[in-house]
């Protein structure tokens, strides 16, 4: 079985896509066979960011590690019972055609609550949450008094997390790991992400998640995107001396993959 990673949450610019993007390419040029699928039907950034690979190494004769990325394929309404969903069957087919290949499966979810996002959660082995630095986002997880401090109880992301964690555990399958990532940090604004610390810190006790770090805010990452690389790819397109943004990047990705603890990967770059 491969061990599936589910990256979402239900609001868009937390930085989702470039998480999912890194991840599934360390883990490629770690060695490991990685299939990805986005489940952002009208977006599509992950696949966009496949794409874009792929173009930018054929047009300059290039062959680096990275994902293999598949479409939801169709389904014959026709052979649905009732109330049975054709979405469903897609991500269930597409699941289960990558694990015959792969080790790790990443699934990237759109920044909305759809049937696909929920039935994806269900199926996470790791559950990776991209957090704004914000409370504004922070509000995705819980409410919060207007003090900042005293938590109110959890919010609607935090539920349908925890509706998936009952449908696993109603399967007999394992706990979802959940990583909340605190993702493009700014260098200022030091008192909000002190408040934002604790406030991560006294929720993760609460309804079950644990904190890693993610990226900075970069220019970085947006010039990346259109080739499709990552920071893992920049010396292999002739690069030969990173600056100091761009190693403190690589940094970020090798904690973070340190801290995503998968089952098997031990981190070399």
């Amino acid at each position: 079985m491969a061990h599936i990673i589910v990256v979402g949450n239900e609001k868009g610019g937390a930085g989702k896509s470039t998480v999912s993007m890194h991840v599934a390419t360390a883990l490629a040029r770690l060695g490991h066979r990685v299939g990805v699928l986005d489940l952002d039907l009208r977006q599509q950034s992950l696949a966009r960011y496949v794409s874009n690979r792929k173009s930018y190494l054929g047009d300059r004769g290039l062959t680096l590690p990275g994902p293999v990325y598949s479409d939801l394929p169709e389904i014959d309404q026709s052979t649905l019972r009732p109330g049975e969903n054709a979405y469903d069957h897609r991500l269930s087919a597409a699941v289960a055609t990558l694990e015959r290949e792969t080790e790790f499966i990443l699934i990237d979810c759109p920044g909305s609550h759809t049937r696909l996002s929920q039935v994806a959660h269900s199926l996470a082995d790791t559950l990776i949450t991209p957090l704004n630095d914000s409370f504004i986002d922070f509000d995705l997880l819980a409410h919060v008094a207007t003090d900042g401090i005293k938590i109110l109880g959890p919010s609607v992301y935090s539920e349908m997390v925890w509706n998936a964690r009952q449908l696993r555990a109603q399967a007999g399958l394992k706990p979802i790991d959940w990583v909340v990532l605190r993702n493009r940090l700014g260098a200022q604004q030091m008192v909000n992400k002190l408040k934002m610390e604790r406030a991560l810190e006294r929720l993760s006790k609460r309804i079950g998640f644990r904190v890693a770090p993610g990226f900075s805010e970069r220019v970085i990452f947006r010039e990346l995107f259109p080739r499709g690389l990552t920071l893992l790819d920049l010396k292999d397109i002739g690069v030969k001396q990173l600056n100091i943004s761009n190693v403190a990047a690589r940094q970020e990705l090798r904690d973070l993959i340190k801290a995503l603890n998968l089952p098997g990967v031990t981190v070399t770059f």
